[in-house]
């Protein structure tokens, strides 16, 4: 029953997808300068559909229907609810189903909430949006339909893989989907701009708030995801440089070029080109990360599915998307002199999307490196985190300091009179940087320049955000933002200099001493819960320096649907630092291999990245009082 409600709404949101790309092309051809109602309407049935498409197969889990296949591989009636809701998205099918529904909904705000741009602009929009719409549509249907029967009907499912029972995991690919999927409507807009010669101030007015919401989804995402990867996965970081976390990262770069150039675009009316050039390439970064993930090409703990037939579906709709916005924009591009000072705003802002792109590449050639050199030697390698220190750390620290002087700049000329008071910045930086070192322990030559010019980022935004609340006309946006990346960097650099990491075997009874710490493995119990059987470990631990009296407990999580076995940390958070324990069992003995670690600052990383996403959304609202 359910099934069968799904693919009819399916197959309805195809038929409507079809009307509105053929209702659209009449629109063009009419001398209305209003679209019609008829696209308004069938824009409000397509998202209505998509949305109750989506809710029967949240209900087909949450009733656990096993005829319908993605049910049976992703669920059980003995799960938690909340997990039989999440499992609706935690598998290849309900995780496109999502995609097609944010391509809709953002389809039908853009048209009703762009009323003040030209009919023209805005119906190419609407088509491009459509033919990504009926694109993934068509997968959908007869490629990964998420309503495909089973027969017989079993009578228990699967189950969801442990990894993604998780709170984190629940709200990581929504949060993650809308910045992926949200870069299409500039993507659409973008070739739309060309086709209709829209460009200018209007135009960078009329994708501004969809860059910066999907933008600031992308970042809540990429954090849900980390703080996941951090308690469950048992890597105990904030960053692994696995290929699925870079996958989401790729967008994120062009993303933040994109949102710095629209500031120029609709200051200035420069940049034109490179803003259609950063929509496109959003967008495609997007599908690229996808096609990696669903093809099985990439060896993740994230990834969805290993069924080359999707990869290449995604791969042959990602090449078709690319040759024709790349055979659109050379065709309509033209050279531009664009006569930027060398000391001005705009090539400040023209520096930062050097920076973003240099960053984008780095990640995109340690990514995609070890799949050719598989393919051309047959031999695997692996790309690691040393690699992305060795390149991107420097480059950090000139990256810092341009962030700093670039918002102080004016535009067209720029004549500096605060450069006493940078210099007064610099050198307090350098002071407490120095201080660090003194009151804790020496560090590299690079780690200390990367907290002098994270100080100084500090430093100046704090002076912004002074300037900010005495109503001095500075962006109160920006300077949250920028001043809470100047932040991340800091805590990322001091929780590398100052973690504690230790790995070793003990038994029962026995005691690890190292450093100032001692950690005793005090008792082992089996208990069991709902979902699992678990192997509870009871370890204590004491800093003879410190009152430090701190127990944790790890687990070995036994998971029957399906037979699995993870290992989940036990973490001690305060506001300084993380005292984090894992423990796995040695085969055939009676010793558990302990993983400790110290974590200083690793709350302050997650806030953070909040207080940088939530820049973005004050951002967005205070744009849409002033546009809508």
């Amino acid at each position: 029953m359910l099934s069968n409600i799904g693919n009819t709404l399916l197959s309805l949101n195809i038929l409507i997808g079809i009307s509105i790309i053929y209702f659209s092309f009449q629109n063009l051809s009419s001398s209305k300068v209003l679209i019609g109602r008829k696209i308004y309407h069938l824009c409000l049935f397509q998202s209505t559909f998509i949305i109750i498409c989506f809710l029967t197969l949240v209900s087909a889990f949450i009733v656990s229907d096993f005829s319908i296949i993605t049910v049976y591989q992703n669920s059980h009636s003995l799960k938690p609810l909340l997990y039989k809701i999440s499992g609706t998205w935690g598998n290849h099918e309900g995780s496109l189903l999502l995609w097609v529904i944010i391509l809709t909904i953002f389809s039908f705000f853009f048209l009703l909430y762009n009323k003040n741009h030209p009919k023209n602009y805005k119906i190419y929009s609407l088509i491009i949006q459509n033919i990504l719409i009926l694109g993934f549509l068509f997968f959908l249907l007869f490629s990964s339909n998420p309503f495909s029967m089973v027969s017989p009907i079993p009578k228990e499912g699967l189950g969801l893989n442990p990894i993604l029972q998780d709170p984190a995991l629940a709200i990581h690919p929504p949060l993650l989907y809308v910045g992926f999927v949200g870069s299409s409507i500039y993507f659409s807009a973008a070739i739309a701009s060309l086709i209709t010669n829209y460009s200018g101030k209007l135009f960078a007015q009329s994708i501004k708030n969809w860059v910066l919401i999907s933008w600031s989804f992308q970042t809540l995402g990429i954090l849900a995801g980390s703080i996941w990867a951090y308690y469950e996965l048992g890597w105990g970081g904030f960053w692994f440089w696995d290929p699925v976390e870079n996958a989401s990262l790729l967008p994120w770069f062009a993303m933040t070029a994109l949102l710095h150039s629209l500031i120029v675009l609709e200051k200035r009316s420069l940049l034109y080109f490179w803003v259609i050039i950063l929509c496109l390439l959003t967008f495609i970064l997007s599908v690229t990360g996808t096609f990696l993930v669903r093809s099985g090409i990439l060896n993740s703990v994230h990834t969805f599915a290993n069924d080359p037939s999707r990869g290449l579906y995604i791969l042959i709709f990602l090449s078709l998307m690319i040759f024709a916005s790349v055979l659109l924009f050379f065709n309509k591009f033209k050279s531009s002199n664009y006569n930027l000072n060398s000391n001005s705003k705009e090539t400040f802002i023209l520096i930062n999307n050097w920076f973003m792109i240099f960053y984008l590449l780095t990640v995109l050639l340690g990514t995609v490196y070890p799949i050719f050199t598989e393919v051309l030697t047959e031999h695997k390698v692996s790309v690691g985190p040393p690699f992305y220190n060795t390149v991107i750390i420097p480059i950090v620290v000139i990256f810092l300091f341009f962030m700093s002087v670039g918002p102080r700049t004016q535009w067209i000329k720029n004549k500096f009179y605060n450069l006493n008071l940078l210099f007064k910045i610099l050198i307090v930086s350098i002071f407490i940087n120095f201080s660090i070192i003194y009151i804790f322990k020496s560090y590299s030559l690079m780690s200390n320049f990367i907290i002098i010019s994270a100080l100084f980022l500090i430093f100046a935004s704090l002076i912004d955000l002074y300037k900010s609340l005495k109503k001095q006309n500075i962006e109160f946006p920006r300077v949250i933002s920028h001043l809470a990346f100047g932040f991340l960097i800091l805590f990322i650099g001091l929780n590398y200099n100052f973690s504690i990491e230790k790995d070793f075997n003990l038994k029962v009874g026995e005691k690890k001493n190292f450093e100032n710490y001692s950690i005793e493995f005090q008792n082992l119990k089996l208990e069991d819960f709902q979902n699992y059987k678990a192997v509870i470990g009871e370890f204590k631990i004491n800093k003879s320096d410190e009152n430090l009296n701190q127990f944790l407990f790890p687990e070995i999580r036994i998971y029957e649907k399906p037979s699995t076995i993870t290992y989940e940390a036990s973490i001690r958070s305060n506001l300084l630092k993380d005292y984090y324990i894992t423990m796995s069992n040695i085969d055939r003995s009676e010793y558990y291999n302990i993983k400790f670690q110290k974590k200083p600052f690793m709350m302050w990383i997650w806030i953070s990245v909040i207080f940088i996403s939530l820049g973005g959304f004050l951002r967005f609202f205070k744009n849409a009082k002033k546009y809508y």
